[in-house]
């Protein structure tokens, strides 16, 4: 297998973009095709760059593709990642990684039947900010975590997505759609959960679309729309977590973390950057400006932003022969603790996470440059 491994897409939405766009920061993966149920739209990105327009199939039997990154919808992601498997593709997947428990260990029992790897975005844990807060964490400056809170609000997607439905039914909602970010930032900085609780509803059955071009549209809400959870890490720390889409405005900070020593407060994980502040035994201070590491740096319109660099990552493993940080096993924890806040928040009962992980290994700033073309 050369050092330069070919990636094909799967997927020509929006998101596609960005990873077509980012992805030659990075050594050791080169874009070459993109598929896409819908013909046209395939050609039109493979157009925009510079690459090849292929139907699924033909993509599959590429001999010239060694990962194939799922950017299907989240409830396309099991079937076409299995399909990529049984080709014998190594496949790299937009968040969520699957919608069940079941579907990830389908595809890890078929991954390591053929020897090939899974991966899983969210990789904006790997940004500048998540690492000096895992380096913080790890060297004790703030004491050991024992509580945080995390809080993920906004009023929906509505108002701004061109077709927002699939947002508002099973398999949409915010836990799936934005807990990927928040819950993997919080299982890299304090390790794997072991059981939720959680109460849920929402605001309203209908939701009105005000963005184009369907503006006034009335469409049903059949997922709740708010969650108040309590997660239990193995640590023994305990993180409430809110997230909803009935909340017009709020002044709390995506994540804040008590430790015996201090308080962090953590930027959102929904992004590379962003300022990491710290309070340790009543001195508040402003951290951050030291720390060089390349994904803090602003390069996308005045934001850190450096998706695929899980995807670099896995690549360079696996010519490396190493664990990647973005890994199945990562990965459905989330999905595990995404599932149990649901039924948690049907129930009212707390639930059992029945899968562990280990964190991802901390990326520093060198190994973050050994990322980079």
């Amino acid at each position: 297998m050369s050092k330069t491994l070919g990636i094909g897409v799967i997927g020509a939405g929006n998101i596609s973009a960005a990873y077509l766009r980012l992805a030659p920061l990075f050594r050791g993966i080169q874009m070459r095709a993109v598929a896409d149920l819908n013909a046209e739209a395939a050609k039109a990105r493979a157009k925009e760059f510079g690459i090849r327009a292929e139907t699924v199939d033909s993509l599959l039997a590429a001999g010239d593709i060694d990962i194939v990154v799922n950017l299907t919808i989240p409830a396309a992601h099991y079937e076409v990642s299995k399909k990529i498997l049984l080709a014998g593709k190594h496949v790299y997947s937009e968040k969520p990684f699957v919608l069940t428990l079941e579907e990830g260990q389908d595809l890890d029992r078929i991954a390591a039947e053929k020897g090939l790897r899974i991966g899983s975005a969210p990789d904006t844990f790997l940004g500048g900010s998540h690492q000096l807060a895992r380096r913080l964490i790890d060297d004790g400056v703030v004491g050991k975590i024992t509580s945080g809170t995390c809080f993920v609000q906004s009023p929906g997607m509505e108002m701004w997505h061109p077709n927002p439905d699939f947002f508002f039914q099973p398999g949409g909602g915010p836990v799936l759609d934005l807990g990927p970010y928040y819950i993997s930032e919080m299982v890299q900085l304090l390790g794997p959960v072991t059981r939720v609780a959680a109460t849920s509803g929402m605001a309203s059955p209908t939701r009105t679309i005000t963005s184009q071009p369907r503006f006034g549209e009335e469409i049903p809400v059949d997922t709740p729309t708010t969650f108040h959870a309590i997660l239990q890490f193995a640590s023994g720390a305990q993180i409430a977590y809110i997230t909803s889409w009935d909340v017009w405005h709020h002044d709390h900070n995506n994540i804040e973390l008590y430790g015996r020593d201090g308080t962090l407060y953590i930027p959102d994980p929904n992004f590379f950057g962003g300022e990491l502040r710290m309070t340790r035994k009543g001195s508040f201070t402003t951290i951050g400006l030291d720390w060089d590491h390349p994904f803090m740096q602003e390069n996308d319109n005045g934001h850190a932003n450096y998706r695929a660099a899980g995807l670099a990552d896995m690549a360079l493993a696996i010519v490396e022969d190493r664990p990647h940080r973005c890994n199945n096993s990562f990965a459905l924890h989330v999905v595990d603790v995404m599932t149990a806040i649901l039924k948690s928040g049907d129930s009212g009962a707390f639930v059992q996470i029945t899968t562990s992980c280990d964190r991802p290994e901390a990326l520093d700033p060198e190994q973050a440059r050994a990322l980079l073309a």
